[in-house]
């Protein structure tokens, strides 16, 4: 996560990749430096996985998950302006047809065509954005946000920079339900903003990212989304969201198809001990595609309890309704059909340091899946077990 600036008398609020606020309670995983007036951050956040997701579809890999994302922040024209870039190398350490993730959909891959059981990698490029704030009275502020690559208002905050999945080297399977537009070539988004509260919306380039992922997919900007965040306390933060995605959509016939998204979500921070937290995020999302029926509904709920800075433990569930396309069971009749589908992680790290100004850490996770007696002939059984070992590195705390 990082850092909003205060514009004006505005009290500074959290921020993820995109225009999204957490609690300001949460701790910062950070360089911090300042140059000639300019406030530059770096941060990131990587691992070195083994993956084995079992069944008769799951596979093994031993990859890398990670990205880094730099911010430079200086005062211009009465208010602030933010430069960020943020940069991932899984096309590389993952490959372009990404890694093992039972019950995970979307997208699609040269090799393999539409993706099933596998995250697809993130691109090279996931936010190139500038972003300028000013505040209008003591309680009122203004935002605009401009990105080649970057978020628009919808869902909640993504998955690589939720305190609540800061451990799980998985993507949840509930991802493109509801913040799977975290990476969206081309984005213009407008906000305006008070002590405990953004209304925002954007417009923005609503298709997936294609195969190659080395390039900027950039495309006319036909989709639109609006949010609303609020923050009763200092440890909540409460969002509700809706877009209209064109094209959005593509099927195994090359056909293109828009869709309508909805999402809500909850994310609670508290401090634990002297160090320590505990981060929840509980969130719902809802696709409605365009000649497909009925519309799908996707919940999960995610939960880090970090003892001081030490000892972490994580766990996810999820419950997504998923179509026989979505999970390319190649079965014509079952195309439309809507199966639920589950999965259940539970996971431990152990952090050491710092060294240098890095946290290395050492962790693991198991994972059950359920595709349910449905889908039992294609995945070997109507459960399945899996697993992954990693080694991580971020940036330490910054006080």
């Amino acid at each position: 996560e990082a850092m909003v600036p205060a514009p004006l008398g505005i009290p500074r609020a959290r921020e993820a990749s995109g225009t999204a606020w957490l609690p300001d309670l949460s701790p910062m995983y950070a360089l911090h430096t300042m140059r000639g007036g300019w406030d530059l951050m770096l941060h990131g956040n990587g691992f070195l996985q083994y993956i084995d997701e079992g069944s008769r579809r799951g596979s093994t890999q031993l990859g890398s998950v990670n990205w880094l994302m730099g911010m430079a922040r200086r005062a211009l024209g009465g208010g602030d302006v933010t430069l960020r870039a943020m940069l991932s190398a899984e096309p590389l350490t993952v490959g372009e047809c990404g890694y093992p993730d039972l019950l995970a959909t979307g997208e699609s891959c040269d090799d393999r065509g539409f993706l099933h059981d596998r995250q697809h990698p993130h691109d090279l490029f996931m936010e190139l954005a500038a972003m300028y704030e000013r505040a209008l009275t003591a309680d009122l502020a203004i935002q605009l946000y401009v990105a080649l690559a970057g978020e628009p208002a919808l869902g909640p905050v993504s998955y690589p920079h939720r305190l609540s999945a800061l451990w799980n080297p998985f993507a949840p399977i509930a991802h493109h339900w509801q913040d799977a537009t975290h990476i969206s070539f081309g984005v213009l988004t407008a906000g305006v903003f008070g002590r405990q509260w953004k209304l925002e919306g954007s417009l923005f380039n609503g298709r997936e990212p294609d195969e190659e992922r080395f390039g900027l997919d950039l495309a006319r900007p036909d989709s639109y989304a609006g949010r609303i965040w609020f923050l009763p306390t200092e440890r909540w933060a409460l969002q509700l969201s809706a877009a209209h995605l064109n094209d959005a959509a593509r099927h195994l016939d090359a056909r293109r198809t828009d869709v309508g998204r909805a999402t809500a979500s909850a994310t609670y921070h508290a401090p634990v001990g002297a160090r320590g937290y505990w981060a929840t995020t509980i969130a719902w999302g809802w696709n409605d595609e365009e000649g497909a029926s009925p519309a799908t509904s996707a919940f999960l709920l995610e939960s880090t309890l970090n003892l001081d800075e030490r000892n972490a433990f994580f766990g996810r569930g999820e419950v997504v309704g998923k179509s026989g396309e979505d999970l390319v069971l190649r079965e014509p009749a079952l195309a439309d059909e809507v199966f639920t589908v589950g999965k259940l992680q539970a996971g431990y790290a152990r952090q050491f340091g710092p060294f240098g100004g890095f946290l290395p850490g050492l962790g693991a996770v198991v994972s059950f899946s359920i595709p349910g007696d449905d889908l039992a002939s294609f995945y070997d059984g109507s459960t399945a077990w899996g697993f992954a070992v990693f080694g991580s590195i971020r940036r330490a705390r910054m006080e």
